[in-house]
């Protein structure tokens, strides 16, 4: 059997240069300034912080970036900035992305996308009707590895996918953002958004779903184990997800001829094993520093091309993507205010 890709993920440094402003002065926006000015052949030209100027000035002065706004209207009225990236808490993705799309600006949204499935239609309708190019930033859509494993799956090296294994866990509890409900906290939105995501990316919307967890003290989900099942495709995936410990975070895709064992960090850039019923085991190295200059590039690419959206994570399966993850809040009986 073959190691060979034919579609390997495309090298971000070829794609085209665009000039980036970020919405949000936290730890997200930080891996995906580093990713843009030292992975790609775009900058980050501004960005701005809802809590004041001063914020992102320190962002600024960090990252060597020329400008800082203290609102993100005044980011997204820069004639300089041609791209708009969304890093703000989850219960905050769909305002910012509809003042940049408002704007003319291209935006790529942090995962998840939205706090549910009706802000994320909103969004999606708007830059629509504006024409312009929307993405949520589902990084590991992008990697090196999951371009490698759906080319395995494709080529029937591991035959039809039967089971699916995938989890999620970090201890995040001591993180204010997780435990408020007024921010879309808990592990959902946050970390099992990963194993729902990746299921998705392969076997799609699933026909069944059955989820169980336990909320917090303050009404967010801690944990949550979640089946989904398509009869028609005669496959299950099993997945889990917890912020109150730190799991392997791998993932297991299993078919009728052999499986895939994506190893710690699965959504992460890292390595994968194949595993035949009939053949000799091999391995597939796909880590690579940051990893968040592929979507990255994916945008500019897409942006270049006059395309609207990616072909790779159509606006569509967002969508599905926030109704699925509405079902799993809905059985678990987590509700956000507002909702």
């Amino acid at each position: 059997m073959t190691t060979h890709f034919t579609a390997p993920a495309p090298d971000p440094m070829s794609a085209p240069a665009y000039r980036w402003g970020i919405l949000g002065a936290g730890g997200i926006a930080r891996k995906l300034a580093d990713a843009v000015t030292n992975y790609t052949a775009s900058d980050i030209v501004a960005v701005a912080a809802a809590s004041g100027v001063e914020r992102a000035q320190e962002f600024a002065d960090e990252k060597s970036i020329s400008k800082a706004y203290g609102s993100y209207e005044e980011l997204v009225a820069d004639p300089d900035v041609d791209i708009v990236y969304v890093a703000t808490t989850h219960n905050n993705h769909h305002e910012p992305a509809l003042l940049a799309i408002n704007a003319g600006k291209h935006v790529l949204v942090e995962k998840s996308f939205t706090q549910n499935e009706a802000q994320a239609q909103l969004v999606v309708d708007a830059a629509r009707a504006k024409g312009v190019f929307l993405m949520e930033a589902m990084w590991t859509r992008h990697l090196p590895h999951i371009y490698a494993m759906r080319e395995v799956i494709a080529r029937g090296d591991i035959g039809d996918v039967i089971s699916i294994q995938a989890d999620h866990g970090q201890m995040l509890t001591h993180r204010e953002r997780m435990v408020r409900p007024e921010l879309a906290g808990g592990a959902l939105l946050d970390l099992g958004i990963y194993p729902v995501a990746f299921a998705h990316d392969i076997l799609g919307v699933p026909e069944q779903i059955t989820a169980v967890g336990r909320l917090r003290d303050t009404g967010v989900d801690g944990q949550i184990s979640m089946i989904f099942d398509y009869p028609s495709k005669g496959a299950q995936a099993s997945l889990t997800t917890t912020m109150e410990a730190r799991t392997s975070v791998t993932a297991h895709v299993a078919g009728a001829k052999g499986r895939i064992e994506l190893e710690d960090m699965f959504y992460a850039p890292t390595r994968f094993t194949v595993t035949p019923l009939d053949g000799t085991p091999w391995t597939f190295d796909g880590t690579v520093e940051n990893g968040f200059q592929y979507e990255a590039a994916e945008v500019a690419r897409r942006v270049a091309a006059g395309d609207t959206e990616s072909a790779l994570h159509p606006l569509e399966q967002s969508i599905e993507l926030m109704r699925i993850l509405d079902e799993i809040r809905a059985q678990v009986g987590v509700v956000y205010p507002g909702e």
